[in-house]
């Protein structure tokens, strides 16, 4: 066994790692310039002005005598300022939407001063920031493992009873482990361009084994391709020699060639490989391959891949491998990323049909359970777990026919497996996990969240005079007047003393939006506007309000990051309930 590359990936692990690594800086101390100036991301200049200048007319210190009113309106003042500063410029709000706050403070940005597209922009700083990443590459590995276990129950459905009536313990099927495959493989990245992957595995089938360890050394040559050398040696199939090359022909069109010899003892027996891959659409690739060596054939194949579904359509010509496979996979758009997938599978070596479903049980964790049902393979339940890079497979050999009850219980058995597992196990797991996380979240912010918590209480207090100014006019032409504002998580117990914890009353800084009888919230964490903090960190949360317009009274529910514009007809409440 031969470790593989995935093509096309290794010429971009180094600076995708980076971004992640510095994307998870970033996150942690970065104010939403966009929801403190309460404007979308696709702003225009005028749009930013007008709601600065409705902001600095708000804040502004000298507006306020009272000394420390004055001192909360002169630093609430200086926040919008600089939210004003970088989206008004095109330059620094190309920076602040790829990195955000953080990114603005990297020296170096007035080499960038010529280059003002996002793709350059980004290009940049990944070139100011080589020397951490450099540091950071002797550090990560990238280990990457599976654990095969194949098991042999065919006794469970195909025995014969009369001839275990004479032998102690007959009575009880004979299941057993009768092949094992154990493979691992590591990173060890040289430069920002050079990596080394060693990789072995060790097989055993039938009380018959051998291993291979294997070398490659893979080189990024441009942004358009990199290629890699692999040394391999084995007492299976003997030493192996290899090489590798990807390159992008086009920004929709690829192509990968691969050649090796191996050292068998039969002989020298050489191989190589063609691919070619074009983008057909979006969400559509076409796929080319021609193989010469010990299994010769020509695949071509067609994969569309949605952001709900997933299908393959393929067709192998070769001498002694010919097939036609089609394959669908429905991706349900839930928390836990449940997938169901079907596929048939028709060649010289029969037909098989697989069916089964993937689940994602943990944060680093997926289970997935396929039923392969064969002519003349017979029935396989195949139950795979992925544990971050690591991988595990139980493939268990059910029968050698096609038995319906086989095939029953290799479907349901599973199933109901998992919903005990699942209801007894993983859900009070997660859920002790994401309570354990969510109090060390708490304690780690909490100087921030009293931060937050005083500049909102202060931005209250500077808003006022102009609240009182606001609806002493709204009322004089029956116009929009928000009653009670609440924001944050609504639990399901009455006790107003839970809900008080879990939320903020946030009347006056939504009262201070309105304009023109309208009040219009962007798509972002209403946590950010002036007034507002964030009262349950982690948690979801939303905004409920009782509002009056015309002499009617209306009410609506807003989730956290959803848009809202008042008023609305939908919101009114019937004058009956």
């Amino acid at each position: 066994m031969s470790f593989q590359i995935t093509g096309g990936v290794g010429g971009t692990i180094p600076n995708a790692n980076m971004a992640a690594s510095l994307d998870d800086d970033f996150e942690s101390d970065n104010q939403d310039y966009y929801s403190l100036l309460n404007v979308r991301k696709e702003a225009t200049l005028d749009e930013l002005k007008a709601s600065y200048r409705r902001l600095c007319m708000l804040y502004h210190p000298d507006k306020h005598r009272d000394p420390e009113l004055k001192s909360q309106a002169e630093q609430l003042f200086n926040q919008v300022h600089q939210a004003y500063e970088v989206l008004s410029d095109a330059h620094s709000r190309s920076i602040y939407d790829i990195f955000g706050k953080k990114g603005l403070e990297v020296e170096g940005w007035e080499v960038v001063e010529r280059k003002r597209t996002p793709a350059e922009i980004r290009e940049e700083y990944e070139r100011l920031q080589t020397e951490r990443e450099e540091r950071r590459l002797q550090q990560r590995t990238n280990p990457k493992g599976t654990i095969s276990v194949g098991v042999d129950a065919t006794d469970l459905f195909d025995r014969y009873d009369e001839d275990f009536e004479e032998i102690p313990g007959g009575g009880f099927p004979h299941i057993e482990i009768n092949k094992m495959h154990i493979s691992q493989s590591i990173e060890a990245p040289l430069t920002n361009s050079d990596t080394a992957v060693l990789s072995g595995s060790l097989s055993t089938h039938n009380g018959n084994g051998g291993g291979n360890i294997n070398m490659t050394v893979r080189r990024v040559t441009s942004a358009k391709g990199w290629a890699e050398v692999e040394l391999g040696a084995g007492d299976i199939l003997g030493p192996l020699i290899g090489l590798k090359v990807f390159r992008n022909l086009t920004p929709r069109c690829f192509l990968t060639a691969q050649c090796g010899l191996q050292f068998s003892p039969r002989g020298l027996r050489p191989s190589c490989s063609l691919m070619t891959a074009r983008h057909l659409d979006q969400n559509t690739m076409g796929y080319l391959q021609w193989r010469r060596g010990p299994n010769s054939a020509m695949t071509s194949s067609l994969v569309r891949d949605t952001k709900s579904s997933h299908f393959t359509l393929a067709l192998q010509l070769g001498v002694a491998h010919s097939y036609l496979m089609m394959s669908y996979q429905y991706k349900f758009q839930d928390e836990e990323q449940t997938k169901v997938k079907g596929s048939v599978k028709a060649g010289w070596f029969g037909t098989v049909v697989e069916y089964g479903a993937e689940r994602k049980i943990s944060r680093h964790s997926v289970l997935s359970a396929t039923v392969s049902i064969g002519v003349p393979q017979g029935v396989t339940l195949k139950i795979k777990l992925a544990r971050a890079s690591q991988t595990y497979l139980f493939p268990v050999h059910l029968t050698d026919q096609l038995l319906p009850s086989a095939v029953f219980y290799a479907t349901v058995g599973p199933l109901l497996v998992y919903l005990a597992i699942h209801r007894l196990i993983i859900i009070p797991y997660t859920q002790a996990q994401k309570e354990q996380e969510l109090e060390l979240h708490r304690k780690s912010s909490s100087a921030d969240i009293a931060k937050k918590k005083h500049e909102a209480e202060s931005a209250v207090l500077l808003m006022q005079e102009s609240v009182r100014r606001i609806i002493e006019g709204e009322e004089s032409k029956m116009g929009l007047i928000i009653l009670n504002a609440w924001y944050g998580k609504f639990v399901s117990d009455t006790s107003l003393k839970q809900e008080k914890a879990k939320v903020i009353d946030v009347t006056v800084p939504l009262q201070c939006l309105v304009k023109d009888s309208k009040l219009i919230l962007t798509e972002a964490s209403k946590a950010g506007l002036p007034g507002f903090y964030d009262p349950c960190v982690g948690e979801e949360k939303s905004l409920k309000l009782l509002y009056q317009f015309r002499g009617a009274m209306h009410q609506v529910i807003s989730a956290d990051t959803e848009s809202l514009r008042l008023p609305k007809q939908s919101h009114r409440i019937e004058s009956e309930s």
